[in-house]
């Protein structure tokens, strides 16, 4: 896969950044976090369709979406495989999105994540991660780039934000340890001092 940036990807950004930037006013916290080359895995909790455009905001960095195949169904397949989005079903093990994934990690490219494979529709502060991203992490020698996502997307009340932390690398035991340490980080800073916003 090529190491250049989609060209409708790099065409999308701009539009994403003028379009959102000043209607929610987002606050982007530990940027500097994210590295300006090499492979990285970003990710974070989901709370809604809008997350995405926080990442498009967040950096330069052309990144590789996995997002579920649903959205590619009808004119927009064209559109989405063309900005670099990796397809994933949701309904079954899913090996073709990872692979693709692991492509781009091998071609020193920026994969971003939801690790809870869906918006959180729920009362809870974060739903159970699926293993995508620290086994891709693992197999690959990326590092993961954390992130939390707090605040509402209105235009009146709490400011969105996302709040990026310190590049890490998946340690040595066993997967579903690896994950469920991840995820406690994004847990714990989610409700740091009481704010599950």
């Amino acid at each position: 896969m090529s190491k250049k940036s989609p060209v409708i990807y790099k065409g999308l950004r701009p539009l994403a950044v003028a379009g959102f930037t000043p209607i929610m006013r987002p606050e982007i916290i530990g940027k500097e976090n994210i590295p300006k080359s090499g492979r990285v895995i970003l990710a974070g909790n989901h709370k809604k369709p809008y997350d995405v455009f926080m990442l498009f905001l967040s950096t330069r960095r052309c990144l590789h979406f996995l997002a579920k195949i649903e959205l590619f169904k009808g004119p927009l397949n064209y559109f989405f495989k063309a900005a670099g989005i990796i397809p994933v079903d949701r309904s079954k093990k899913n090996p073709q999105a990872l692979d693709a994934a692991r492509d781009y990690l091998n071609n020193e490219s920026a994969i971003a994540i939801f690790p809870e494979g869906t918006t959180n529709k729920t009362d809870a502060v974060l739903l159970p991660f699926k293993i995508g991203a620290v086994k891709m992490a693992r197999d690959t020698g990326a590092p993961i780039v954390p992130f939390t996502i707090k605040g509402q997307y209105k235009l009146k009340g709490p400011r969105p934000e996302i709040r990026f932390y310190e590049p890490y690398y998946v340690g040595d035991e066993d997967l579903e340890t690896e994950n469920e340490k991840f995820r406690n980080f994004i847990l714990e800073n989610l409700t740091d001092k009481g704010n599950a916003s």
